[in-house]
């Protein structure tokens, strides 16, 4: 363990020998750690190491079994977030769709807190709410559009949405947890920047995020817990030895290997996803991973939904292995073999009651069945199969998926669809909350059994996109507007052509303009 970071002034929190179990699962470990003001603290840990734990008894969103919180210099029991967001306390958690609330407009999400309070009154003055949910956006630099329902905007936007209300309650602590997973590296930077201003101020920030390029831009000073105990703090020109501790090994140096592209699989022609948006080709091959990446907004996941059957697209035709192909549900879609993780995890991917074993299973259960009747003992020689090869974390098979970790989620979604025998693998934003190891395991348990299908990814951080990519397709305003052979691509050209810069050195395929209906 490296030696005590120091830090002038009285700590702002100061925890001493946290402790919570979870059944046998020992969660946190007399875990002891404090946080100044006006500084950043980056807390890492691997999947399943207690982080969110950690979290959400700051926040107020669960009890410890033990150990002590203090708030300048006053112990503290926070019996719900409300009582931490009295003393200044204030999370944004990883799971995005816990911070929103469904069926109100993105200016009622954004003064939910005030609506909430007892003195808010039963009676709601329109246009005094859509002033000021417009100003604290205009303060932030957003562009929302209020007035529409919360569940039309994208994970992304949402993120935007919850970030921009805890800022507005003027935290003295501000945790933010894995706050850039759905946003590209321009929203990042605006992002940053606000903390900066935060900072200035003298708001401490508790920062979670196993992408390490975040945590050299922001953090002061990183401390990482393992297995529920601390296992180090390190200052921010240790993040290197920080990853290590966080692993209980060195990281390896990742050697990208570039892979020639088999047959064709999936073919889009003329393709316009909105009727005035710009007509493109897109092309899937045998064995090779492609990445779509973007900004916010840009029209990645749509394009994903089209091949999905979840969206008809304006104009356009599509083939499957040399055949033509229109998939008019996701049911059709999976029973031609193309397969999506969605972004959205936990409301379009996961039943949180549902155990890991069905959850793996459940697009797949006649591959399982005989007679009416489930095997159970090939489904759990299946599942466990699935579980060992991706790393997950768990008590066993058959606890419930909210048992997990964000990150360990993550991987049951991923291994359900590998348990498919697929032609096209769509991922979207794979990565969220998944720690840099998982992050390598993950990436090369896509590539090594690319052999047979098509893998599509999206990703909006271009480090992921750079890592795990044969080819990455940019998109912009709904359309694919340039490509690159990962081999011949730098990180500076890709972050130059995601930011809307000059893309006429890449390898553009000007896709035909078409009116064929898709």
């Amino acid at each position: 363990m490296s030696g005590p970071v120091s830090v002038a002034s009285a700590p702002l929190i100061r925890v001493h020998e946290l402790s919570k179990s979870f059944g046998s699962n020992r969660a946190l470990d007399a875990v002891s750690l404090q946080i100044y003001p006006a500084e950043v603290v980056a807390l890492l840990g691997a999947n399943g190491a207690g982080k969110s734990t950690l979290v959400k008894i700051l926040a107020g969103s669960q009890s410890s079994d033990g150990g002590e919180l203090w708030v300048d210099g006053q112990a503290r029991h926070f019996s719900s977030p409300l009582s931490a967001r009295r003393v200044g306390v204030v999370a944004v958690h990883q799971q995005i769709n816990d911070g929103i609330a469904p069926g109100l407009s993105v200016a009622e999400n954004l003064l939910l807190d005030e609506l909430c309070r007892p003195d808010a009154g039963f009676w709601l003055n329109r246009k005094k709410l859509l002033e000021r949910a417009a100003n604290i956006a205009a303060g932030l630099g957003l562009v929302l559009p209020l007035e529409q329902p919360i569940e039309h905007l994208g994970q992304a936007e949402r993120q935007l949405v919850v970030l921009a209300r805890a800022f507005a309650l003027q935290p003295r602590l501000l945790i933010l947890d894995e706050p850039t997973a759905a946003l590209s590296d321009a929203e990042a930077q605006r992002l940053f920047g606000l903390m900066d201003t935060l900072r200035s101020r003298g708001v401490a920030i508790l920062y979670i995020s196993h992408r390490l390029s975040d945590l050299q831009r922001v953090a002061d000073r990183a401390i990482v817990l393992r297995d529920g105990k601390l296992a180090g703090e390190f200052s921010a020109r240790q993040l290197p030895e920080a990853v290590e501790a966080m692993l209980g090994h060195s990281l390896e140096v990742h050697v990208y290997t570039p892979r020639p592209a088999g047959r064709e699989v999936l073919r889009l022609r003329g393709a316009q996803i909105l009727p005035r948006s710009s007509a493109f080709d897109l092309s899937l091959h045998e064995g090779e991973v492609v990445v779509l990446t973007g900004l916010l907004g840009a029209g990645k996941s749509e394009i994903a939904e089209v091949l999905f059957g979840l969206r008809e697209a304006a104009a356009g035709s599509l083939q499957l292995d040399g055949a033509e192909w229109l998939p008019g549900s996701p049911r059709q879609a999976i029973q031609s073999g193309v397969f999506l993780a969605a972004e959205d995890r936990a409301s379009q991917s996961l039943v949180q009651d549902f155990s890991l074993r069905r959850t793996l299973t459940l697009p797949f259960l006649e591959r399982f069945t005989r007679g009416g009747f489930i095997r159970n003992r090939a489904e759990a020689a299946a599942v466990e199969a699935q579980v060992a090869a991706l790393g997950i974390k768990t008590s066993g098979i058959d606890v419930p998926m909210s048992a997990l970790s964000g990150g360990n989620q993550q991987k049951v979604v991923l291994g359900r669809w590998l348990l498919g025998e697929g032609r096209v693998l769509i991922l979207d934003e794979p990565f969220q909350g998944v720690d840099v190891r998982a992050r390598r395991e993950i990436g090369e348990l896509l590539r090594d059994s690319a052999a047979g299908r098509a893998t599509l990814v999206i990703c909006a951080d271009v480090d992921e996109a750079l890592e795990i990519a044969d080819r990455i397709l940019l998109v912009r305003d709904h359309a694919v507007v340039a490509e690159y052979p990962r081999a011949e691509l730098s990180r500076a050209t890709l972050v130059a052509a995601v930011a809307g810069n000059d893309v006429e050195n890449s390898n553009v395929h000007a896709a035909p303009r078409s009116r064929a209906s898709a």
